[in-house]
């Protein structure tokens, strides 16, 4: 399989075995540096960046010319001095250490030494993948599960950020329109204004809100290999990326082998999901939708979590039950709770009433909750408040937070509490979402004058000074995003 299939067609090859050479047969790419000759140190790193940067344009317009074309020479890409250097900067610095208890502040302590060492193991096929360091956190939807990160040792970090560089510029000349998850240019709320618009202004009245069940964890490595290899021919790449699905994770000092999935946290992660499920779903539906619908459909994909909308019930269940088949064949299948088909659009309402039914149903997507509404003209619209879990969540951080800081003084305590709510508003203040904002802003204010108020049995803080507080530390609510119709328009 040469990956030379057309985009607007569905790719369902068959498996084949995974046919990836030995580690030990790396091949080596040109001549090494003759002792003592660092070149890469005398060059201008402005120079640098300039050669780099005009490299991946020609890869992006060799890509965009011939969508069938499978590239033969990349790594060098990878392993340039300069390519490195922008990916280390472009790491945390405050991120936690690997296995290796490295950290970004040390490996920077002689990081051209560094570079050029690691930039050689990567040319002559020395370099090798670390396992991953596991570690948990709440998840954002349900706090009562617990999501696996991974977490990296630095060099692995480095490496996978420049071949994330690297096969970013084939792979996003290939990518659906409707994908927006981890995409450079692209932002939720893009991916939000596209799914309000098209509800709006086509014929959707039902969605299906879908959840793949442990997308990052049921990865099939051997169908991602095979979709790598549509576009890369270069084995040393394609071995990078076995070395990394195959490091493995340490928990708790032992070392678990992974033959699935891929570690979240990691830089390659969400340009792997993406190609994933590019030749899984994306191609898929593509022309699905072109050839079976009877009606309109709209969709937008956001890394695991999509949302496409219908015209005909009719189309959305046959949708789904073909979906459900398709995931099947590459190892996936959908959450079954967490899985909807339901009546939602401008008709939605006045259909439900007819029939003696409730309010039209909600659904969730990046933190919002969508609901069917009127403007005050009576014109339908798609209305979008906070999630109440995430609201909850964030307020339970903000006052494990606030309690641990709780003898700082008052000017620190109110930089963190000023950092809350711009965080908070410039994701949440939507237009119609302003209450919801507004109510956090005031929530968290109480949650910070209860702590100031458990600092002393003496000093007492009344509401009046926690006003005054409130108003020098706290930002006043505003909205910070146009209306949906008004930014996708200039978009697209």
């Amino acid at each position: 399989m040469h990956g030379h299939e057309k985009s607007d067609r569905p790719i369902v090859p068959m498996k084949p075995p995974n046919e990836a050479e030995p580690e030990g047969k790396e091949v080596v790419e040109g001549r090494g540096l003759a002792k003592g000759k660092t070149p890469e140190r005398n060059m201008s790193r402005t120079q640098s960046r300039i050669s780099m940067s005009s490299a991946l344009e020609r890869i992006r317009q060799a890509a965009r010319r011939d969508r069938g074309q499978r590239f033969t020479a990349l790594l060098h890409h990878v392993y340039e001095v300069g390519q490195l250097r922008a990916a280390y900067k472009g790491l945390k610095r405050e991120a936690a250490a690997g296995v290796d208890g490295q950290t970004w502040r040390q490996y920077g302590e002689r990081l051209e030494s560094n570079l050029l060492d690691l930039s050689e193991r990567i040319k002559r096929g020395a370099y090798r993948a670390q396992p991953v360091r596991r570690a948990y956190i709440t998840k954002a939807g349900d706090p009562q599960q617990l999501r696996a990160l991974g977490v990296l040792v630095l060099e692995d970090k480095i490496v996978q950020r420049a071949t994330a560089a690297v096969l970013s510029s084939v792979y996003e000349q290939d990518f659906a329109r409707f994908s927006y998850g981890f995409r450079p240019g692209r932002s939720p709320h893009q991916a939000l204004d596209a799914l309000s618009v098209g509800i709006m202004q086509r014929q959707v009245n039902w969605v299906l809100d879908a959840d793949i069940r442990g997308f990052f964890d049921t990865l099939d490595h051997e169908w991602l290999v095979k979709f790598a290899e549509h576009r890369v021919a270069d084995r040393r790449i394609v071995r990078l990326l076995q070395k990394w699905l195959k490091a493995g994770v340490l928990e708790e000092g032992r070392h678990i082998e992974t033959e699935k999935g891929a570690v979240q946290g990691g830089s390659i992660s969400p340009l792997l999901a993406n190609m994933y499920l590019h030749y899984v779903f994306d191609l898929w539906v593509q022309p699905w939708r072109r050839t079976k619908a009877r009606g309109d459909v709209i969709v937008v994909r956001v890394a695991d979590d999509f949302v496409v909308g219908f015209e005909h019930r009719g189309d959305g269940e046959q949708f789904l039950s073909e979906l459900v088949e398709r995931l099947k064949r590459f190892g996936l299948e959908l959450h079954g709770q967490k899985t909807r088909l339901i009546e939602f659009g401008r008709h939605a309402e006045e259909d439900r009433q007819n029939r003696g039914e409730g309010k039209p149903e909600t659904f969730n997507f990046l933190g919002f909750t969508h609901s069917c509404a009127k403007t005050r003209k009576g014109r339908f619209i798609v209305l979008r408040h906070t999630m109440r879990k995430r609201w909850q969540k964030k307020l339970k951080e903000v006052k494990r937070e606030l309690r641990r800081r709780m003898h700082n003084r008052v000017a620190m305590m109110g930089e963190y509490v000023r950092s809350v709510i711009l965080g908070h508003m410039h994701y949440y203040a939507v237009p119609m979402n302003a209450v919801s904002v507004s109510d956090f802003r005031m929530a968290v204010g109480r949650i910070w004058w209860r702590v100031l108020e458990r600092r002393s049995q003496k000093a007492h803080v009344s509401w009046t000074q926690m006003e005054q507080r409130i108003a020098r530390w706290v930002p006043q609510t505003r909205v910070c995003h146009p209306y949906p119709w008004q930014r996708f328009g200039v978009i697209t």
